[in-house]
């Protein structure tokens, strides 16, 4: 037997880049030019020839000989390699390769420490070796069209693509499996036998299923057959006659939706979220599932019936759509939304329900229009029913917005167009169809006669435009009632709902409201006065378009007055006009030295505003109207309304009406205003040494002390009475970037009568004198500390798959979604109370005064890293007024490499109860879980 030894070091044959002829028979092996390891290059016969006939000048080179393909077994070039050395067997047409060898042929790649390729059976063979130590190393790795595969030995036919491989461990999809043999065909489909199945990425997994036999078609699914799971090596009954477990690859794939299991305390057992995946096509993704219940005692459960489609249009738009139906029992009882501990019950609206979410969030463009939707909308029952999310169970309204805003290209317009709806858990309903407003941005009047800039005065005018159109629906009748305690004919203090049916459609019509509004602002500019005082003036102009208005009449005999609506175009209009100035004033003191602190400085930003608006009460062909019959009515003190005082030559006792009152823009003007608005804004901050700057390049840095405190009032001239506004005050700060602190109050200036209503004499008028009273006050302050602040945070994203929760009791901890291991602990406090004047100290008997601190709360979260892969979680407030706490709940999450434990425990309240979920964390095997639940639905 000839043979032929090649032996050389890789950095020898990278220098040389030598291109050695294969020895006669052992064709189609080539090595790349360039390649820094041991190669050999050979030919098969047809090449040979045609090579011999390219040197015989009395020959012409056929075009179409040369392209042909040429012939035998090999379909294209084998590149191969070894660190060692390689051996041809030449009369046996077999190649040896040692030490880290490698074979590339077509979409096959094969590396191991030893290879051998028999060309007469068209075989590859590859194998790992024992080093000094006896451990093996090199093990084979197989790379095809159908996956990777680590084996202990690997023989493979390239002329077949069939192989066989022993002590194989391949990944398919978020599972690996290992198998004892594994049979490959040239369609890359696996047959295993003695394989074990898991989602654990050790080499020796913590769980596996184990079976027998196995079938894997890559990139789809794997089928065994007969199955049990195997957990820490301990073999468990847990398994079946058959598996099928999806495996899908890079595209997505349409499948079955294996149902869950589940216990309801109201709905008896059930099979959850079951169904199917359809690819509708790259963009278009539809899920169908749904729910079904055995039900309690002789009655039905009922069912839950979901459609879900995403869809993704890249660049432009991602959409999620969602439909919900329900069916449920109709004798059931449901908690009321109270929070208190002994709960109160009601029976639903109806058995059958359903509900819509729709998010479209468009891809931002320039120069584009802007499309997006925000829509939860159905029964209002459906989330008392069916939601096991707190959150959505106890939301008293949710709102809908389907809008669509675009700047017009060239030009100053911009326009949205707005279709909104809202509603209630208690029914009520108001549609907004459309909502549409108009801008146009600022414009410079000089600019349209082509005039060019020349520092005038007039070049600061400005002309800027808004158009608001709305048309409101609503099934909420809202309650009538006139001011002073007048009498209505007709009228209610209670307002009534309209259900929501289309036998119903007219008078929901009937009750829309709209109307246009149209406003003008025009800036005269801002002159400096005395260098440091700025002084700007405005006009306002506002015009209303209302498609009615109401009526009013005096009924003699029924003393009270009558209200008609009447329809018809009409137009009312505002005008107003004012002007501010303001400053800045800075204070600084500064410390010399090497002091800490270097300076503080302190800024006060003073303004003076004054607004007129004329009075529109006496035009009755306006908006304002005066029944001069109401003359016969007294009020409370007997005194008649609309008297005319001959002597003093005014109206005694005045009352007027709107006839646009509670429209669309609410009431427009009614009297004459003349107020100057006063307002102080401050800020302290002060300039310290930063000990840590070691550079020079920041040996100082700012801390602010007080970053708002602000005070503002204002003075109408034009009222009879009380002119003076009260004071209100607003403070916000933060220390050390750990602890805020929010403080608004309101104080007043008048006196009050017995009743608590305020009289025209200042507090500084009486025997105790004071300047003012502090009738309303809000303080919070709010605490966070985390050691790792400021540090870069890596947030580990807890690896379950997305479920469809609606309607799901199982879902353990609905409140995080994410687990942050390198934060080692954190808290979050945050206290707040409120303050309300009671009033005067009452002198009936039987009168309990209210409590002037109506709400004081701490509210506590955080969470505590226990272990590197434990975490624990709690959050709870403490309500100082009934003196409980509220909503305690304590949670914990355990990560064990590819499982997961996951629980909480709510001690008391509503949503009392506790979870634990011990569950596999791949998505592929979601169904493979431990479950224990006493929730509030079935505890």
């Amino acid at each position: 037997m000839a043979a032929l030894w090649l032996h050389s070091s890789s950095t020898a044959w990278a220098q040389r880049r030598a291109r050695v002829p294969a020895p006669a028979g052992v064709p189609g092996l080539s090595a790349p030019a360039g390649a820094g390891r041991p190669s050999a290059v050979g030919t098969d016969t047809t090449r040979t020839r045609r090579l011999l006939a390219a040197t015989d000048t009395s020959r012409t080179a056929d075009s179409l000989r040369v392209a042909a393909r040429p012939k035998g077994d090999i379909e294209t070039t084998i590149k191969y390699s070894a660190k060692d050395s390689i051996r041809f067997e030449v009369q046996n047409k077999v190649a040896r390769l040692y030490n880290k060898s490698s074979i590339d042929y077509g979409d096959m790649d094969l590396q191991a420490q030893r290879i051998t390729v028999d060309y007469s059976s068209n075989l590859l063979t590859a194998e790992g070796a024992a080093d000094t130590t006896g451990k093996v190393v090199g093990r084979p790795v197989f790379k095809d069209g159908g996956g990777t595969y680590t084996a202990g030995r690997i023989n493979y036919n390239f002329k077949t693509k069939r192989g066989k491989i022993a002590e194989a461990v391949t990944q398919q999809g978020e599972g690996y499996l290992h198998a004892e043999t594994i049979k490959k065909n040239e369609l890359n489909e696996i047959f295993g036998r003695n394989g074990r199945y898991t989602t654990c990425n050790l080499e020796h997994p913590h769980f596996f299923i184990n079976a027998t036999k196995m079938k894997v078609i890559p990139r789809e699914k794997v089928v065994t057959g007969p199955f049990n799971m195997v957990i820490g090596d301990i073999p468990t009954p847990l398994g079946f006659l058959f598996g099928y477990f999806p495996t899908p690859g890079k595209s997505r794939a349409s499948g079955l939706l294996f149902p869950t299991f589940g216990q309801t305390s109201d709905r008896g057992f059930a099979l959850r979220n079951g169904g199917y995946y359809w690819v509708v096509n790259d963009n278009i993704g539809v899920r169908l599932t749904g729910d079904i219940y055995s039900g309690v005692g002789n009655s039905f459960g009922g069912y839950n019936l979901m459609a879900e489609t995403q869809y993704l249009k890249r660049y432009s738009y991602t959409g999620l759509l969602n439909f919900s139906y329900s069916s449920r029992p109709p004798d059931i009882i449901l908690p009321s939304t109270s929070v208190n501990t002994n709960l109160e019950y009601r029976r639903p609206r109806s058995a059958r329900t359903l509900w819509v979410n729709w998010n479209h969030t468009p891809t931002p463009r320039p120069g584009g229009g802007r499309f997006s939707a925000s829509v939860a909308a159905g029964s209002p029952d459906f989330n008392r029913q069916n939601s096991y999310d707190p959150r959505r169970y106890l939301a008293a309204a949710f709102n809908s917005t389907v809008q669509y805003s675009k700047t017009i290209r060239n030009s100053p317009v911009n326009y949205n167009v707005q279709l909104t709806q809202s509603q209630t858990t208690s029914g009520i309903m108001t549609f907004t169809l459309p909502n549409l407003s108009v801008g146009v941005a600022r414009q410079y009047p000089y600019e349209w006669f082509g005039l060019a800039p020349q520092g005038r005065f007039y070049e600061q005018f400005s002309i800027s435009y808004d158009l608001q159109a709305r048309n409101e629906l609503s099934n909420q009748v809202a309650a009538r009632s006139l001011a002073n305690g007048l009498p209505l004919l007709g009228g209610t203090n209670e307002g009534s709902v309209i259900p929501v049916r289309f036998s119903n459609l007219r008078p929901f019509l009937r009750n829309a409201r709209n109307g246009m509004q149209h406003n003008f602002q025009i800036s005269l500019g801002s002159y400096p006065v005395l260098k440091h005082i700025i002084v700007q003036p405005s006009v306002r102009y506002q015009q209303y378009w209302f498609g009615q208005r109401l009526r009013y009449s005096y009924n003699q005999a029924a003393q009270a007055v009558r209200i008609d609506t009447v329809r018809g175009f009409n137009v009312v209009s505002e005008q107003s006009a004012g002007v501010s100035m303001s400053t800045n004033i800075y204070g600084t003191l500064v410390r010399k030295g090497t002091h800490k602190i270097q300076a503080i400085r302190h800024k006060i930003a003073p303004s003076v505003s004054f607004s007129y608006s004329p009075d529109y009460t006496g035009r009755s062909s306006l908006n304002w109207v005066n029944p001069v019959e109401l003359n016969a009515l007294t009020n409370s003190q007997g005194q008649p309304y609309n008297v005319r005082d001959k002597q003093r030559g005014r109206i005694l006792n005045p009352v007027s009406f709107s006839r646009y009152n509670n429209f669309i823009y609410s009431t427009p003007n009614s009297i004459r205003a003349s107020v100057i608005s006063f307002a102080v804004n401050n800020q302290v901050e002060m300039k310290v040494r930063n000990n840590n700057d070691t550079t020079g390049t920041t040996p100082f840095e700012k801390v602010s002390l007080i970053d708002g405190l602000d005070l503002g009032t204002t003075y109408n001239l034009a009222a009879d009475s009380l002119n003076l506004a009260p004071l209100s005050m607003s403070f916000h700060t933060q220390i050390a970037r750990k602890v805020s602190v929010i403080a608004n109050a309101s104080f007043e200036f008048y006196q009050r009568d017995s009743t608590g209503r305020a009289i025209d004499r200042f507090l500084l008028d009486q025997p105790n004198r004071r300047l003012a009273r502090l009738a309303f006050a809000d303080f919070s302050l709010n605490y966070q500390f985390n050691p790792a602040q400021g540090k870069k945070k890596s947030t580990v994203k807890r690896d379950v798959a997305p479920t469809n929760t609606l309607g799901s009791p199982n879902q353990i901890n609905p409140y995080e979604e994410y687990v942050d291991f390198d934060i080692p602990w954190e808290l979050t406090t945050s206290f707040a109370v409120r303050y309300v004047d009671p009033g005067p100290i009452p002198t009936r008997r039987f009168y309990v005064r209210p409590r002037p601190i109506t709400s004081a709360a701490l509210q506590v979260n955080g969470s505590v890293k226990l272990t590197p892969n434990f975490r624990f979680g709690y959050s709870t407030s403490y309500d100082f007024i009934s003196k409980r706490p509220v909503a305690p709940n304590l949670d914990f999450y355990r990560d064990l490499h590819c499982w997961q434990i996951s629980g909480y425990w709510a001690p008391f309240g509503e949503f009392r109860g506790y979870g634990v979920t011990i569950s596999a964390k791949s998505s592929l095997l979601q169904d493979l879980k431990l479950n224990r639940n006493r929730s509030f639905w079935n505890r």
